[in-house]
């Protein structure tokens, strides 16, 4: 999309045994239908044609929306620092069947999509996962968009994103932007009404990834040549986690409620606001909240701790010198000086903060989705035992509050 070499500052490729692939899924073309970057291991290929970070222009103007800022300036702003960054998979390469994968299903969170972790998405689909990285249509996305069936002639539109072009060509995208509070509405019905519909669009994608599994046509409404068929009897279904970071993380909570097929969660700098505290003792798994230094707070840690079981492992820890856009992939996208100026680098150097979080995750989803990997190597950094973490949080919390 842009000209620049994304100024030498990359997104970290999986360190894992395998290559990944990635690619679109829109299974029904409305609103209420579903839409996700599936992350897989794949096939090496040469020369693989890797994705555009941003996939196109509407995203750049809902994130300039979601900030604030003027789309014309920001979209020259954006383009000129992110136009040519590429997520490191190769773009809708062929699935490798090793086995039975576990299946990952990851929630963005607030003014974020689909690919904007893909440093953590690509990491676990190198290290043997299928991870569906969803699309919310709640409108806490910066942008997203879906088609409607195409009635009057000479007015189609076809979609700015190459790699999103329809199949059929009687649609025409329709583009949705991140929903501001309006003045003197109250946050927490919104941002309940949005948990609750994120945790459904986890669990449909689930469905999805259910029906692929077991043979069922699947038709993507949107171009590709990934064969979905290729990935027939490739999960394993009884090994299923669900992460996010921020909304995203309060997604996880919800989801972990209201479908026992997710075995455990990961919460990335959660932000518990928008969940219903009557839910939490319907919450049977367990829990890891993996923490940045400078976003939490009393209320929120709180509410995270009242998930504490002493029957269902329940863990926590901060990371030194983080912010809250430590875990999405601007961190590693801009230089040091833009990255402190608007809170999207920490102190840490941002690939060792990354790392950290993935290895923790690894460890944790061994334990707890009972797999036969080498993961429990990093099984300390879940107590929170390295010089750059810290058990638990940083937050003092008095007794009066507990």
């Amino acid at each position: 999309m842009g000209n620049s070499s994304c100024h030498n500052n990359t997104i970290p490729p999986g360190k894992g045994p395998h290559q990944v692939g990635c690619t679109d899924l829109m299974v029904g073309h409305t609103v209420h239908d579903t839409f996700l970057r599936l992350y897989y291991p794949c096939q090496a290929s040469e020369n693989p044609q890797l994705p555009d970070w941003v996939p196109c222009r509407e995203y750049f103007n809902g994130l300039a929306d979601f900030m604030k800022i003027n789309r014309a300036l920001s979209e020259r702003i954006f383009n000129y620092l992110f136009g040519s960054c590429k997520i490191p998979a190769a773009w809708s390469a062929s699935f490798k069947p090793d086995g039975k994968y576990p299946v990952i299903i990851f929630s963005h969170g607030l003014g974020a999509f689909r690919t904007l972790y893909s440093a953590i998405c690509v990491e676990l689909a190198s290290q043997g996962f299928i991870v569906a990285a969803v699309e919310h249509r709640d409108e806490s996305a910066s942008a997203t968009f879906h088609f409607r069936e195409h009635t009057e002639p000479g007015t189609k539109r076809h979609t700015s994103c190459d790699i999103a072009k329809p199949v059929s060509d009687n649609l025409e995208e329709v583009w949705m932007y991140y929903r501001p509070l309006k003045t003197g509405e109250e946050e927490f019905p919104l941002r309940n009404k949005q948990v609750k519909q994120r945790a459904d669009e986890c669990i449909k994608a689930l469905d999805i990834l259910f029906d692929i599994n077991s043979g069922k046509s699947v038709e993507n409404i949107l171009q590709s040549n990934f064969d979905l068929s290729t990935m027939e009897n490739s999960m394993d279904l009884c090994r299923i986690a669900v992460m996010g970071h921020s909304f995203g993380g309060a997604t996880v909570i919800e989801c972990l409620c209201k479908d026992v097929k997710f075995k455990c969660g990961v919460a990335l700098d959660a932000w518990m606001f928008p969940l219903d505290e009557k839910i939490f003792p319907g919450v049977k798994q367990p829990i890891f909240f993996i923490n940045s230094e400078k976003f939490q707070w009393i209320g929120n840690i709180i509410r995270m701790k009242k998930l504490d079981s002493a029957m269902i492992p329940r863990k926590m820890i901060t990371i030194k010198g983080t912010v809250h856009q430590s875990f999405p992939d601007f961190t590693f996208l801009t230089g040091n000086w833009i990255g402190k100026l608007l809170k999207l680098k920490g102190e840490i150097d941002p690939y060792i903060a990354i790392d950290l979080s993935n290895k923790a995750t690894l460890a944790f989803l061994q334990r707890h989705l009972n797999l036969d990997r080498d993961f429990n190597k990093w099984d300390p950094l879940i107590d929170g035992k390295d010089d750059n973490l810290i058990q638990g949080t940083n937050i003092v919390i008095p007794q009066s509050s507990m």
